[in-house]
């Protein structure tokens, strides 16, 4: 399993993902999900992935190989002129990858599913980010629904639906995801850290910062930690239910 946040804001973009897989209770690896593209000064384009990891894999292997090699750049993220025609590659990159594992004589693709987030800018255009379903198509972030999640979204959204203010700064998106990822964290054993993150500046046409948050990092540890004793606080300030004697 997988979480993966990407997060509108009037400033720009913000990416969040974790990096764990697992094929059991007893087989868990660390795995890249998030990927990013990048011309300076005209575009910069961030990708993480959810789903089956041979189809995540294989997806952008694909993509990367039609973007660096001369004889295989058409078609490539690097040359399309918007990010919807992006969107529009990637999604069928997406569907041309599932529909080429699918065993002979299988009816169903679910084994093989994967979903994407798409995020970043190209010159001439605004910020954006896309929601990039299994069979090719998608939606596109709005401001009634400014993020996206993909694979266990559950356990992170109520954070992000409560908290999130497309005014706040950077500094304080990444303390939201932070928040929203721990929570996750601590309900599920699928998703785990190291956790990576990505800053888009709108306009700046360049691949912003980009962390690790590894397991030891002390910034993580104090806000799982604060957040924690928040909710404890805040619970014992509620008022009790009285039960009725009768």
């Amino acid at each position: 399993m997988t979480y993966c946040v990407g997060l509108k804001l009037n400033d720009g973009l913000v990416f969040m993902s974790d990096t764990r897989t697992n094929a059991g209770l007893d087989n868990f690896s660390i795995t890249k999900k998030m990927f990013t593209y990048e011309v300076e000064g005209e575009r910069a384009i961030t990708l993480m992935t959810a789903g089956n990891l041979a189809t995540t894999q294989a997806l952008i292997s694909l993509l990367e190989e039609r973007s660096k090699a001369p004889s295989e750049r058409n078609p490539t993220i690097l040359e399309q002129p918007t990010m919807f025609q992006v969107a529009r590659l990637v999604g069928s990159t997406l569907k041309e990858v599932i529909e080429d594992s699918r065993l002979e004589g299988q009816t169903s693709t679910s084994s093989f599913k994967a979903s994407v987030i798409l995020g970043g800018q190209i010159k001439g255009g605004a910020p954006t980010l896309f929601l990039i379903y299994p069979e090719g198509n998608f939606i596109e972030v709005t401001d009634d629904a400014p993020f996206f999640q993909i694979g266990e979204t559950k356990y992170g959204k109520p954070i992000l639906v409560r908290a999130y203010d497309p005014e706040m700064n950077f500094e304080d998106a990444i303390r939201l995801l932070t928040v929203s990822f721990d929570s996750t964290i601590k309900a599920n054993l699928s998703v785990g850290l190291p956790l990576d993150f990505h800053i888009y500046a709108q306009d700046s046409f360049a691949v912003g910062a980009h962390t690790r948050i590894e397991a030891d990092n002390p910034y993580y540890a104090s806000i799982s930690e604060s957040w924690g004793d928040a909710l404890s606080n805040a619970l014992a300030q509620l008022p009790s239910y009285t039960l009725d004697p009768s």
